[in-house]
């Protein structure tokens, strides 16, 4: 019984062991596929993640990376599948990859038009991660595509919140306040993006088409035409059209 019992032990300590190089090597892989992700070498990322995940198929994290580098290819379906994944191995992660994970399955599911399913995956992400900010941004987002203009609203003023700074996120909740018909709202937010973004081409267009709802033809045609050299092309149409009294 002893020499069964030993046996058992070290065939015990053997798959352990082997078990343990697995996951050295997997890791391994990972390291090299972050390389390669930053570098925008996608098909090698996730060359280098599958194999990680063959050498340990519980592993979130390969999973959520080989996501988002399918993600980058535009291979929606395969990141989805990929996130989904990461989330049924760690569904209630918030400091790592259950967080992660839903909010790189929104993303997906917003290239898809899916507004309504991204809505609901940002949420679980913020859910996990109440100072996601990014979560908010994008959820913002798709709640701007559905028209929930005072939904999005608050969702950027959340990112301000948690980033006073984010020039992108004033410059959103501008475009929702002017969807809303807050004009002197829209204004503000539009300084603010501005003020952080000197060259924000879009911010100087946003404030001109307010300036115009608020009677301030001077002001809009300055705005605009700021835009315009900035590189906001229809910045120039809009000129032609207040020009001409339209």
């Amino acid at each position: 019984m002893k020499t069964m019992a030993t046996l058992v032990l070290f065939l015990s300590l053997g798959v352990t062991a082997l078990f343990a190089d697995n996951i050295k090597e997997a890791e391994s892989y990972i390291y090299q596929g972050n390389t390669k992700y930053w570098l925008r070498g996608y098909t090698g990322a996730i060359r280098d993640y599958s194999k990680a995940i063959e050498l340990n198929p519980n592993d979130a994290c390969a999973y959520w990376l080989r996501g988002a580098a399918r993600l980058n290819l535009q291979d929606v379906t395969g990141a989805i599948q990929d996130f989904s994944k990461a989330i049924e191995l760690d569904p209630k992660d918030a400091g790592r990859w259950g967080a992660k994970a839903y909010y790189g399955r929104g993303a997906a599911k917003n290239n898809l038009q899916d507004y309504t399913g991204a809505i609901q995956d940002y949420s679980k992400a913020i859910e996990l991660l109440p100072i996601y900010a990014e979560a908010y941004h994008n959820r913002g987002a798709a709640k701007d595509n559905l028209q929930d203009y005072t939904g999005a609203v608050k969702d950027f003023s959340k990112v301000i919140e948690l980033e006073p700074k984010n020039a992108l996120a004033y410059y959103n909740r501008g475009v929702a306040k002017f969807n809303l018909q807050d004009y002197t709202g829209a204004i503000q937010d539009g300084n603010k993006a501005i003020e952080f973004f000197p060259k924000y081409g879009d911010a100087y267009y946003l404030r001109g088409l307010a300036k115009e709802m608020l009677k301030d033809k001077s002001g809009a045609l300055a705005d605009l035409s700021t835009s315009g050299e900035l590189g906001k092309i229809r910045a120039y149409e809009e000129i032609q059209r207040i020009q001409s009294g339209n």
